[in-house]
């Protein structure tokens, strides 16, 4: 019986999951504006576990969420993984943030645009069709009352990068989701779990997250 291990610390959100067969079985998470990764996310997987009455050796791979998101987050994120796939010898698999948080929403029509916040009026941000096909690469993006102006019908957008939006971007054709703030591990395990199936994962030892923008000190 196999088990896969979900981690997403790309934003304030510490999270995890542990999914079998691409269902979560258990999430834990916290958001914090202090971000508590450092502190919360090794005793969460402990607690998970403990709950689950398995252990390490049940994990049959480790997923990260590879961002673009939080410099320090994904770090935090990213270094326990690859620390957990070393000891235990199994794979890692990355997972694309704005996925994760692009698969919270079911629409029947329209588009879906994940955003996280990157500072001021820049969001992270991709496009999505409604069956989560990303259609529009991940980019860092100001956002004016102009953006997405190309795009026709209606727009999802969801994250903590969307709900600054709102002044900006009134047109009734945007449909806001406030109670939808950050990407969560519960989200990870489908997609986690389809890339395990076709061996999809990453080499331990080179890979680095997905930060889009380089790393400045202020």
């Amino acid at each position: 019986m196999s088990y896969i291990l979900n981690i997403e610390t790309a934003t304030k959100n510490c999270s995890i999951s542990i999914a079998k067969q691409g269902e979560t079985l258990l999430c834990k998470e916290m958001a914090e504006q202090g971000y508590s990764h450092a502190e919360k996310l090794h005793v969460f997987i402990a607690e998970a576990l403990q709950e689950l009455q398995i252990d390490f050796s049940n994990l049959s791979a480790i997923a990260v969420s590879q961002g673009p998101g939080s410099y320090t987050g994904l770090r935090i994120g990213v270094s326990a993984a690859k620390g957990l796939c070393y000891a235990l010898d199994i794979p890692l698999i990355a997972i694309d943030t704005l996925e994760v948080l692009a698969a919270q929403l079911s629409v029947s029509e329209g588009l879906i645009v994940p955003m996280i916040d990157a500072r001021r009026m820049e969001v992270y941000n991709a496009v999505f069709e409604k069956n989560h096909q990303k259609i529009r690469d991940t980019k860092a993006e100001i956002i004016t009352e102009e953006s997405f102006s190309e795009i026709e019908g209606t727009i999802h957008l969801i994250g903590d990068g969307a709900l600054k939006c709102a002044d900006i971007l009134k047109d009734a054709r945007f449909v806001y989701y406030p109670e939808n703030t950050y990407p969560s591990a519960k989200e990870m395990s489908l997609l986690s779990f389809e890339k395990h199936k076709k061996s999809d994962t990453v080499d331990v030892a080179y890979f680095e997250p997905f930060y889009l923008k380089d790393f400045m000190i202020k």
